[in-house]
Order: C-alpha cells, then structure tokens, then sequence
C-alpha cells in the first residue's frame, strides 16, 4: 500500500501558500474596514454577523486546524525508505489526521451539490444555471464573457457533469480501488480549474485545491518530488487476480455513472444538429426520498474508511522497534486517534444539516460534541451556489458623487462591473471584500445592508483607507483633490454584451434610485447612522508606535495618494 507523505508535504506547502493569500489580502483592506472606516469585512471569526462573511473563510479556519494535525512532530530522513515501503521514523498515527482532510474534501463538494437540488431553485433544476451564472457571479473573469456565450445545450449538459462531480463522484474519495480515487481527484481538479478560470473567488478554489491532494499517495507523484520509480516486480497469480478484480470494479462503477447520468438526465444525442438534449427525469420528492436514504450510509461510509485507518495505524504501530520508539508511538497514536475520531464525530452534525430527519436521528453525544465547540468553527456545513440569483439581469449599485447637486459622476470601483467598456479583472487570489459586499448589497435594499451607508459617509468625508478601498491610484478616482459634496448611489441591471458589439463587454439599463442623494449633515443620513448605529464615536486613545515591527507594518500598505479630509 503506496504511503502519503509526499501529498502529506504538498497539502502543507499548499496550506502556506493559501494562509499567505488569505492574510496578505485582509491586511491591505483593514485599514478602511476597520475603525474609522467602512465595516463590510468578512472578519475571520465569530464577532460579526454570519452574513457578512466571506466563502472560504470558514473553510479556511476547518482546513488550517486541520493542517496544524497533519504536520510531523518532527522531520522524518529524507530518501530513506522502511521495510513496509513507509518513510524510515514516519510515526504510525501520521495518516490520522490526514484523512480528516479527505472526510472535510467530500463534505465539502457533496453538499455543495446536494444543495443546489434542495434549494429548489428552477434554474438548478431546469440545468439553465449556467446560461445565467458566469453573467451574474460576484467578480466575473474576461473568460465568463466566452463561456456565457456558449452554446445552450452546452451549458446544460456542464450543468450534469457539475452535478455528477459534486453528488455522484464524492464518495469514490473513499474507494478501496486506487484507480478510482485517482479518477476522483483528476474530477476534482478538472472543476476547480474551470471554476478559477471564469470566476474570481479569491483564494476559495485553490484550497479546494490543496484539499485534493488527500486523494494522492506517494505512487502517484512524479519522480521529480522526490518518488523513486519502483522496479517491476514478477506478479503473483493472488494479486494479478485481484487485480483484474479491481479492474471490473472499476470498469462497473464507470459504467454505473455514466447510466445514471442517461437516465436520470435525459441525455440523447441529436446527430443531425450535433447537440446533446437534457433534461431532468426525477421530482423534487424523489431527490429528497434518495437524500434521505444516502445521507446516514455515507456517514457509515465515513466510519467504515477511517476504521480501516485506524487499523492500518494500528498495524504500523505493531511494526515500531523499540520498547521506547513505541511507547512514543503508542502515546502519539492514542491522542491523535482520539482527536481524529473525535473530529469525525464532530462533523457529523453540520454535515447532516442538509437532511433534517437524519440530523434529528444522529447519535446525541456528536451533539454535545458539536455545541461544545461550535464556537471554534472546527467543523462547517457548506454548499455553494443554492440558487442563481439575477435571473432577469445582473443587478448592480453604481455610486456617483457631485459638487453641486446637479452634475454626478460615477465612481468606479476597481474590480467590480462598472464601466460597460472595461473587461471584466482577473483578481484570484485577492478577495476585494468591498466589491464582493457590493454585489449582495445590489440583491436588496440599501437598509439590508447597513455597512452601505458608513461607506457613503466616508466617501463623504474623503477618508482615504476607504476610497483605497475603491480605487489604489488618484487617476482612477475623480474626487481624489476634493471630496464629494454629495453622494447618492442608482441600480443597474447589467448584461453581457453580444458577440460583434466592439468596445464593449457590458450593456445596462437604469432601474432604480438604491439610495437618495446625502451630504454631511443630511437628516437623512443622519437618521440612518442612528439607525444603524454607526454614529462617529470618540477615536481611540492611540497606542505607542515606538517598535520597528509596528512602524514597518504601518507603512507596508504604502500611500498612493492624500485626498483632502472635509474635517481638513
């Protein structure tokens, strides 16, 4: 059996790289989300409303004390293999806490497919989401232009393989046949690819990413990380028998997905206008009937394939010299063990949100488990996407500021679709919270959203961490010598352009005032930071800054241009 210590090291590297994305985004925004500025930061923890949050915040959190489990103890010698083909002084519990990894990946993609189908959502369940998703989506990539411009029958069809890569694929992430593991993470990575190429969700989809990597084993992996090739042995007619064993299995369970897709899709192909025609053949009650009666066997699943791991620890462990290196490893295998087990449990309960009578009928004691830690985020319910949202356009807030009342120009935010002329950014893997708070302001009211009017008060006062916010250069900014006098904000509905319009990714159509034209001192705006409570309060007594890591990180965000203060 092939080890995991190279795809143990890559979810690590791939860790690092994430936390780095992750933290060096926020801390260019906190200036102008945090005191004195506009409050729409996705903050990591518990101290805000859920609805402001970010995704993959909270994968975030679940993914890295994950990763703080999978870390060794201690650096085990490179190049030095052990009899059992395991990496010379790797500890027997290492696989543990590495599985975890595996369990949060199928929750995470299972979900977030059977989620979409409980939803209800038409689009969903007509296989038209598509049609309207790359358009709609928060931070469009120039990519969505093309993809949106796809053939129907296209979308549709990449609608089934979506579902058949998020509900069907997952529990092969468990298969005792590695092939079919294999085909399981070349799945993954093949949806998390096209997800990054049309859409900007920050750092979301490479940690999807990394969580693949707990579908690898050292086998796998080229040469080139560090795997030497193994020298072809002669096979021996048990394992050559079980090998084609393997194969059949395999070859079933391809053939079993791809009937499903047939019949319970509609799939035909029309031969004559070279398209495939789709449709779904079941109900809404017959979906939740199936959810109902999968969900607990993939629990047992779960509990089945992690019980093989803790045997297979156990067996490791059996084969440690030493009285003392395995008294260690028998101290380092029981608390790890505890603790993955314990995890196990944990997720449980989030997981069985999606099906309210089996999370009814869990076991009691994973839900004192779950409340007792609920506060640490250490396990997560997730799925993406429940429902499209701008079926008839994609609605957006553009803010406009004025001298005098009369003569308003747009302010243009850097990422977010404003000019019709500008293609859309590639921004992965910065989240620009701000852009991303706009658009679910765009879906309601200006009172769904209070942080709004915080932010129009700071255009107002010309609080540069805000407008850094909108726009990190002076040019892009046209109240950067002057702040605006007033501020008021229209909704849009936004399109694609078509194929042929020159000069122009976008078409718009004016629908409403979102909120009325304020300046300082306005009753309006007035009555609005009371009812919000977001009033100017005493500043902070400011805190010594004599340190050289203090004043180095002061200064790091740099200052690309002043705009005069209305208090100046």
């Amino acid at each position: 059996m092939a080890g995991s210590r190279l795809p143990r090291q890559l979810f690590l590297q791939g860790m690092a790289a994430v936390f780095m994305f992750a933290f060096a985004s926020l801390y260019t925004q906190i200036p102008g989300e945090g005191a004195g500025g506009t409050p729409p930061a996705c903050a990591i923890g518990p101290y805000i409303p859920p609805d402001t949050r970010c995704p993959g915040d909270s994968l975030l959190l679940e993914t890295g004390f994950l990763a703080v489990l999978v870390a060794p103890l201690r650096q085990p010698p490179h190049h030095k293999q052990a009899p059992q083909g395991r990496v010379a002084g790797a500890s027997p519990h290492e696989g543990l806490p590495f599985w975890l990894v595996r369990w949060l990946l199928f929750r995470l993609m299972f979900a977030s497919g059977v989620v979409k189908l409980t939803s209800r959502c038409p689009a969903w369940w007509g296989l038209t989401a598509l049609t309207y998703h790359y358009e709609t989506q928060c931070l469009p990539t120039p990519a969505s232009w093309f993809a949106h411009h796809l053939p129907i029958w296209l979308h549709r069809l990449c609608v089934v393989a979506t579902f058949l890569i998020e509900i069907a694929v997952p529990p092969l992430f468990f298969a005792p046949v590695r092939r079919l593991r294999l085909a399981a993470f070349y799945s993954q990575v093949l949806l998390q690819v096209l997800i990054i190429i049309t859409g900007n969700y920050n750092f979301f989809n490479l940690l999807t990413l990394v969580l693949t990597t707990a579908l690898l084993d050292d086998a796998h992996l080229p040469a080139k990380l560090g795997n030497s090739r193994r020298r072809r042995t002669p096979t021996s007619w048990p394992k050559a028998l079980l090998a084609m064993l393997s194969l059949l299995l395999e070859l079933a369970v391809y053939g079993l997905l791809a009937y499903g897709m047939v019949h319970y899709f509609g799939l035909e192909v029309d031969w004559e206008q070279h398209t495939v025609h789709s449709k779904t053949t079941f109900t809404f009650h017959q979906f939740s009937q199936w959810l109902k009666t999968v969900t607990l066997p993939t629990m047992w699943l779960g509990a089945a394939s992690l019980a093989w791991e803790l045997l297979t620890a156990f067996w490791r462990w059996t084969q440690v010299q030493g009285w003392l290196q395995k008294f260690c490893a028998a101290v380092q295998l029981s608390i790890f063990g505890t603790a993955t087990v314990a995890l196990f449990m944990i997720s449980l309960v989030p997981y069985s949100y999606m099906e309210p009578s089996t999370h009814g009928r869990l076991w009691t004691g994973a839900h004192r488990l779950f409340g007792a830690v609920e506060h640490l985020q250490l396990a997560n319910s997730y799925g993406l996407f429940r429902r499209m949202t701008g079926l008839g356009g994609r609605p957006e807030v553009v803010l406009e500021g004025s001298y005098d009342g009369h003569h308003w120009t747009e302010i243009e935010f850097m990422y977010k679709p404003g000019n019709v002329s500008r293609p859309p950014p590639i921004v992965t893997p910065h989240q620009p919270r701000l852009d991303w708070q706009m658009w679910f302001a765009a879906l309601g009211p200006h009172t769904h959203s209070p942080w709004f009017t915080s932010l129009v008060l700071r255009l107002l006062q010309g609080k540069e961490p805000v407008i850094r916010l909108i726009q990190n250069h002076a040019s892009g900014y046209p109240f950067h010598k002057q702040p605006p006098t007033y501020v008021r904000a229209q909704r849009y509905k936004y399109w694609f352009s078509q194929p042929g319009e020159q000069g122009q990714w976008w078409r718009r159509q004016w629908v409403e005032e979102f909120f009325p034209p304020v300046s300082l001192g306005d009753p309006t705006l007035d009555m609005l930071l009371r009812q919000f409570g977001l009033q100017d309060k005493s500043p902070p007594r400011a805190r010594s800054s004599s340190n050289t890591l203090t004043q180095a990180l002061h200064w790091t965000p740099g200052r690309p241009f002043k705009v005069p203060s209305s208090s100046d």
